[in-house]
């Protein structure tokens, strides 16, 4: 599907401060990933990380192996979305975060086609699935879970969605997530997005009964994510999402705020340039 075969569309932003060269990864790392809680991927992690994947690890060597994820994660920062998805598949499951960062914010933003959106987040899903089998105490694992099949679930009617179950597929993986990884900041803007979007859809008291939705826990985490990561625009661009969601026409010029405040932040790397983009778009 999405591999060699055909160029994807070009990252529209190009900037060279996203190249983060050298040692300028490490130092930027707890910035740019403050919302995934990524570890940085040094000798030491990469090593642990092939303990753990023992049989399914593509490769033994540490070095090697640290060397080829922070490639794959710089061609992420810098908008080589093509680049980094091809690293990190080659990588097996321990590559996989990156994987499907670059194949779902390349699918949201610069992905026209309805149909090979879905494609692409189906694609996504698969790749979470193997990673959980080899990295089931990953954080990382079930969250690309989650984060692949919530995108797949809103290019679907809610119908289709709910008889798939996703929703239910979604909340354990989130809730699997937050047990391993509590300050995992992008966890909890999809919880906060899961518990609004049922409640949107179906109403407060079927989404309550039967998906145990509440737009008190939609706020709690949407505040929680707000205080992790202030400086991240999809932050606020899904609080606003969450406002809409829960009030409708009630809290649109907090929306609206919401939404400047993340199209004034500094994007520190391509997702967050297109997420920045987006957020100015939806106040024109």
């Amino acid at each position: 599907m999405a591999g060699k075969s055909s160029a994807w569309k070009a990252f529209p932003f190009p900037n060279p401060g996203f190249a983060y060269h050298g040692d300028a990864l490490k130092k930027a790392w707890p910035a740019l990933h403050g919302g995934d809680a990524e570890p940085f991927p040094d000798a030491k992690r990469a090593q642990a990380l092939i303990d753990a994947a023992g049989k399914s690890a593509k490769s033994k060597d540490a070095a090697g192996l640290a060397s080829a994820l922070q490639d794959a994660w710089r061609a992420f920062h810098r908008g080589d979305f093509q680049q980094a998805y091809d690293a990190g598949v080659a990588l097996g499951p321990i590559g996989t975060m990156v994987a499907i960062k670059s194949l779902g914010i390349h699918a949201t933003y610069l992905v026209d086609n309805e149909a090979e959106k879905l494609k692409r987040f189906e694609q996504a899903a698969k790749l979470a699935e193997a990673a959980i089998k080899a990295l089931p105490d990953e954080p990382s694992s079930h969250y690309g879970h989650a984060f692949a099949l919530g995108r797949y679930s809103q290019g679907l009617s809610i119908v289709k969605a709910l008889k798939q179950g996703i929703a239910g597929k979604v909340r354990d993986a989130l809730e699997t997530t937050l047990e391993l990884a509590p300050k995992h900041a992008e966890a909890h803007t999809a919880y906060a997005l899961y518990h609004a979007e049922i409640i949107d859809k179906i109403g407060a008291m079927i989404g309550g009964l039967t998906y145990g939705a509440k737009a008190a826990e939609a706020e709690s985490h949407i505040k929680t994510a707000l205080k992790l990561t202030p400086e991240a625009p999809i932050t606020h661009i899904e609080h606003a999402n969450v406002l809409l969601l829960l009030y409708g026409e009630k809290k649109e010029d907090a929306a609206a705020n919401a939404f400047e405040k993340a199209g004034k932040l500094k994007p520190r790397d391509a997702m967050e340039a297109l997420d920045a983009d987006y957020a100015n778009a939806q106040l024109e």
